[in-house]
């Protein structure tokens, strides 16, 4: 079915495009050097059981077919291959989600706010089939900027309310988490609704103005502490841009744009080099900032540029 979702051609140099609002507040973040008490840095994380060489992971992307048919797949084997997490967004096939996780790559399906929730239960089953990492939903994606609700390829969205979010928690027995969460209210209700993540993203610049994810980061971070696990997307185009948002209170972050030319170009093998190549420049702000291991982020390192 034709995709009904309502939104102009978005123009990158409009004014309030979000992703330039990101980038520039990305780069007005400086560092602190620490250099006393320091170490070889140790990039490792643990998240959901399972142990991962870096914090930098795939973001949760969709349509990968216009790069290469096998994108989404090229893109999973690129991540196994680099010890990282792997996330998915919208899949045109159940085969194409059981193709993902048949590569061996820990993967993160993230699921549309469907009105029919019969579609929400039969993925949510479907995930824990195929032997996901974790499943979730995009919350952000239900509206349209008329004020609408969305119709993406058939399917119609909504808005979610605190007590079906809850409910698709108890539906499943892998993690959940919901993507979309730029306000404390967001997060907070997450926590209460028993999530086990959130991913602070405002959807690759989905409505004009939206505030850069990394910035209400530090609110958010002192609102839920550890209650939760935190991820960043948005405007990750370096290890330094990561080092920022875990400095910050970040668990882990998505890279997305950055990685649909390399499928293209590269393949699995571009995939896996981007991944060590950003991890690496993760590992040197590290180094210079004394910071041993992810554990020891510390937020004092990072000062906005006045």
């Amino acid at each position: 079915m034709a995709n009904t979702t309502n939104r102009p051609a978005r123009d990158p140099n409009r004014p309030g495009n979000a992703d330039n609002i990101t980038r520039q507040y990305f780069d007005s973040l400086l560092i602190k050097l620490r250099h006393i008490d320091g170490g070889i840095p140790n990039t490792k994380i643990e998240l959901f059981g399972e142990k991962f060489d870096t914090p930098i992971m795939m973001a949760a992307l969709s349509h990968l077919d216009k790069y290469r048919p096998d994108g989404t797949t090229v893109m999973a084997r690129g991540a196994k291959d680099a010890n990282a997490v792997n996330w998915v967004g919208l899949c045109d096939t159940d085969d194409e989600v059981r193709s993902i996780c048949n590569t061996g790559a820990k993967t993160i399906w993230i699921i549309k706010p469907s009105a029919d929730e019969s579609v929400i239960f039969r993925h949510i089953k479907l995930a824990e089939e195929v032997g996901c990492l974790a499943i979730g939903m995009d919350v952000d994606h239900a509206f349209t900027k008329n004020g609408t609700y969305m119709t993406l390829f058939g399917d119609a969205l909504e808005s979610k309310t605190l007590k079906q979010i809850e409910k698709y928690v108890k539906a499943t027995k892998l993690p959940f988490i919901v993507k979309g969460v730029l306000h404390v209210d967001d997060a907070k209700k997450s926590v209460e609704a028993g999530a086990s993540g959130i991913v602070l993203s405002h959807h690759h610049g989905i409505f004009d103005f939206a505030v850069p994810p990394v910035m209400v980061l530090p609110e958010i971070k002192e609102a839920v502490g550890e209650k939760i696990k935190i991820f960043v997307d948005c405007g990750i185009t370096s290890g330094i841009d990561a080092f920022k948002a875990l400095a910050l209170g970040a668990d882990a972050v998505s890279v997305g744009r950055p990685v649909m030319p390399v499928i293209e170009k590269s393949g699995s093998e571009g995939v896996t080099e981007l991944i060590k190549e950003y991890t690496a420049q993760l590992a040197g702000a590290m180094g210079f900032t004394a910071t041993i291991d992810i554990a020891h982020m510390d937020p004092s390192v990072i000062v906005s540029k006045k």
